[in-house]
């Protein structure tokens, strides 16, 4: 595939090439080998570029690695049916065309890599180094041999890249980006307004919603039915042994409840204890001068903090009880409101202590904790009982039972669901491990003992596949009422927001609708909490002093552009922009004049490509 290029002088690109060169070797070996064997089958090219071959393992490869490429991103393996609905492989052949085509002129004005160039950049690739940290023959022989490459294959691969890399530097160089096309973008992009904007609800109607009608309900459910239809779903039977199902069955004794509670008596009993923050001096004569201006209210203590070079959150020691300041406990627990004590001796030096919040002392009793210690005990009593069961569920499941059996053998509780991935699960159906289960589920499967979140164990089949299938009228009423209301309500706000508009306009003040939100110089790409970008995009397309009604993305309202703000032509910022606009046009001019340059090699040169050898590879891959 032909490089992407970015402007950079052939030298630079010498270097990225190496690169390129250099990951290629580490993917292959990484690979293992896999996916990059010959293809074989007396098949050597797909088509070819002027006097230049468009070798069919070349192909075969970069395909290969695209879909995975591609396969990654998507979180899943995409079929070569799926690569084709993406064009994978046009976009994978219209690469090697455009590489080939450049092949094809290198080797006609004679531009190729001297042997002296080429060992240099082999001796520079990690993949080919030793135990030395050096070039190693043996690790370079086995590195290709491992990946069915010949040296003369890897080694005319990198003389082709090298000389499309300076035919590449030699066309893209040069490219600057016109004053007047920098100027535009760069007043366009630092442009900024300023705007206000009113938000409106239901609330702002001067007319409540009517009720909606039967027929208006109905004719929302026939024109929308496809929101009111049951996603095709898995109609499952299932058993499981769960934790809060026997929970209350298990027996625990007061005594063990009353360990409990012991074993936890710092949560239940807590002392009382106070927000502090300890500011430390060097000596006492310093801490009492400070506290003698704190007194006198020349300072006040956040100045005494920054007079110390320090920070509010140095000093702060958050919330302690009496045991946690030692010394200073009868004095910052004497206060009764917030104040600061002091000087007191410290581990530390002398200190000022500000008390600044009482916290009560909290006290849980054992009577009212007992009964939530108590089903706590019990829930890992039955954790513990699930889990000694596994082994019977295991064996019954594996000797064949049917589930409804193996439910009556040990006592587990047997349900049916209808289950799909496109429906939002509640109850056992909402743990991972049981929708991972249900997805994997194939007709035939033998249900097999798997274990839950919350330590539960559960065993599927499945019964049939349930089809695609509209909710009755009736059933889906709540939701086809809710959907009506959504879309009455947006139409009357915006309806409302026209009518405020026209009001302003008429010389109202927007204020006199609603609380107003101000925003002051943002610029295109300002992003505004709890508003879709609609309403920058909106402010933006306005004149200065225009009123918007606007109904977006869940927002109805009005957007009042205030003011309109140039974007700065000088200063450090203004420089900034400007440089970032010129390098990415360059960038882009040089990339468009590169890919015009490779098409009109090729079309020059000739384009032969044969879609049976293509089509070959295509379903080898599959």
């Amino acid at each position: 595939m032909a490089k992407q290029t970015t402007g950079d002088t052939p030298k630079k690109r010498k270097a990225g090439t190496t690169l390129v060169w250099a990951l290629l070797v580490l993917i292959m070996l990484g690979l293992g080998g896999f996916g990059v064997t010959n293809f074989g089958g007396g098949i050597a090219s797909i088509g070819r570029v002027g006097d230049r071959e468009i070798d069919v393992n070349d192909y075969s490869r970069a395909l290969r690695q695209q879909l995975d490429q591609m396969s990654r991103q998507f979180g899943m393996q995409l079929t070569m049916e799926q690569a084709r609905a993406f064009g994978i492989d046009q976009q994978v052949l219209r690469g090697l065309v455009s590489k080939t085509a450049l092949d094809n002129e290198t080797a006609r004005v004679g531009i190729s890599a001297g042997d002296a160039t080429l060992a240099a950049e082999i001796q520079k690739m990690d993949a080919f180094k030793g135990t030395a940290g050096s070039f190693d023959r043996e690790t370079y022989r086995f590195a290709l041999e491992r990946n069915n490459l010949t040296e003369t294959k890897f080694e005319a691969g990198i003389r082709g890249d090298i000389a499309r890399s300076i035919l590449q530097g030699a066309i893209v160089g040069g490219f600057t980006a016109p004053k007047v096309y920098v100027d535009t973008l760069a007043a366009w992009q630092g442009e900024a307004r300023s705007f206000s904007v009113l938000s409106l609800a239901e609330a702002d109607l001067t007319t409540p919603l009517p009720a909606p009608t039967d027929a208006e309900l109905k004719s929302v459910y026939d024109a929308q039915i496809d929101a009111f239809t049951n996603p095709e779903a898995k109609r499952i039977t299932y058993v499981a042994l769960r934790p809060e199902t026997l929970a209350p069955t298990m027996t625990v004794d007061d005594a063990a409840v009353k360990a409990a509670y012991d074993a936890k008596l710092s949560e239940y009993v807590m002392p009382e204890k106070r927000l502090v923050e300890r500011l430390v001096y060097p000596t006492e004569d310093e801490a009492k001068a400070a506290k003698a201006k704190l007194d006198a209210g020349t300072a006040t203590f956040d100045q005494l903090v920054e007079e110390r070079k320090l920070s509010l959150t140095d000093i702060d020691l958050g919330d302690v009880s009496r045991d946690d300041l030692g010394a200073a406990a009868d004095a910052v627990f004497s206060l009764t409101e917030p104040g600061v004590t002091g000087p007191i001796a410290t581990d530390f030096g002398p200190a000022l202590f500000r008390m600044n919040a009482i916290i009560a002392a909290q006290e849980t009793t054992f009577d009212q904790a007992k009964d939530k210690l108590k089903a706590d005990l019990q829930l890992e009593a039955a954790k513990k009982a699930v889990a000694d069961k596994r082994e019977q569920i295991d064996d019954l499941l594996a000797s064949g039972a049917e589930l409804e059996d193996a439910a009556k053998e040990a006592g587990m509780e047997l349900a049916k669901i209808d289950y799909s991935a496109a429906t939002p699960q509640d109850g056992i159906a909402a743990d991972p491990a049981f929708q991972q289960a249900a997805q994997a589920l194939q007709e035939g499967d033998f249900p097999e003992a798997i274990e839950l979140d919350d330590g539960s164990i559960a065993a599927l089949r499945l019964d049939e596949v349930v089809p695609a299938a509209p909710i009755p009228f009736d059933q889906a009423k709540d939701k086809v009422a809710a959907v009506w209301k959504k879309d009455a309500l947006d139409k009357a706000l915006l309806a409302r927001a026209e009518d405020i508009a026209k009001a302003v306009e008429g010389g109202a003040a927007l204020g006199g609708f609603g609380i107003v939100t101000v925003s002051r110089n943002l610029t295109r790409d300002a992003r505004l909490d709890g508003l879709p970008p609609d309403v920058v995009k909106t402010a933006f397309g306005m004149q200065k002093g225009a009123v918007k009604a606007l109904g977006a993305n869940g927002f109805t309202g009005l957007v009042l552009l205030d003011d309109v703000i140039p974007a700065a032509t000088t200063g450090d910022d203004a420089a900034t922009l400007q440089d970032s606009i010129a390098v990415s046009a360059r960038r882009d001019i040089a990339q468009d004049a590169f890919a015009l340059f490779s098409d009109a090699l090729a079309a020059e040169a000739g384009i032969q490509l044969d879609q049976a050898a293509i089509n070959a590879v295509n379903a080898r891959i599959q």
